[in-house]
């Protein structure tokens, strides 16, 4: 893994831990009372899953719109690159188990999307790896949201 890429990698870490902490919260009553007197309700359970997701799937468009319109074909993959982030904005809404299901889903086709850039060598080499745990421990999560 190149030098320049742990940044990204870190970050890409540490991306998760707010998903990890919503999850947390909401499978253990221990957490969730250590929390609401350190953070307060709305950075618990589902409150901040569901907040934090819908930021991140559009930083993760931004990210592709800039992969896009890098690649010299930006007329054709910018559209493409926006549907995440349009996806959150229009469907995921309404209560925490509908709304975690169709983030996950976003996250999903979001994740598909970044994969037909990477393959196409737009996005780094490193980029994959880190997009697909990424992916994995959001669906974990909102699964928990969803359906616990």
């Amino acid at each position: 893994m190149p030098h320049r890429a742990r940044p990204a990698i870190l970050l890409g870490v540490l991306s998760v831990v707010p998903f990890l902490w919503g999850a947390a919260s909401e499978l253990s009553r221990r957490v969730a009372t250590f929390g609401l007197g350190l953070v307060g309700p709305r950075f618990m359970g589902p409150y901040i899953g569901l907040e934090y997701g819908l930021v991140l799937l559009a930083v993760l468009s931004g990210a592709m719109f800039g992969f896009a319109l890098r690649s010299g074909r930006g007329d054709r993959l910018a559209p493409l690159a926006l549907v995440p982030a349009l996806w959150g904005f229009l469907f995921v809404n309404g209560g925490p188990t509908g709304a975690a299901i169709l983030l996950a889903a976003g996250y999903l086709g979001a994740l598909a999307i970044d994969w037909l850039f990477w393959r196409q060598g737009l996005s780094p080499v490193w980029w994959w790896p880190i997009r697909v745990a990424q992916t994995a421990v959001a669906v974990i999560c909102l699964g928990i949201t969803a359906f616990v």
